[in-house]
């Protein structure tokens, strides 16, 4: 099943709300950089995500090392080359902040 990319006003728009992300990739994703107390609380943030990120079947990309984590959002079945950002990625990174 194929879903729609945002357009260039709606990925505008997306990142008007999400004050915390930041384009990347050509505006094909959306990235966040975190950073906690200790390895202990990002690895349960992480673990926070991945139920929510189960629950809407859109998982997400992303980089740990110690006390950091860099995550990605991008839809990889979006018409076209296969990457795009989709509101699948925009519910994701609101639901993501919300943890936070």
């Amino acid at each position: 099943m194929s879903i729609a990319r945002l357009s260039e006003a709606e990925r505008e728009e997306a990142l008007a709300a999400l004050p915390e992300w930041s384009s990347a990739r050509d505006g094909t994703a959306i990235e966040r950089h975190l950073q906690f107390d200790d390895f202990v609380h990002a690895f349960g943030f992480m673990t926070s995500v991945a139920i929510l990120a189960e629950k809407q079947d859109h998982h997400p990309e992303w980089f740990n090392v110690y006390n950091r984590v860099e995550v990605t959002l991008t839809t990889h079945d979006v018409p076209g080359d296969g990457n795009g950002l989709s509101q699948r990625d925009v519910k994701l990174a609101k639901a993501i902040d919300e943890l936070l």
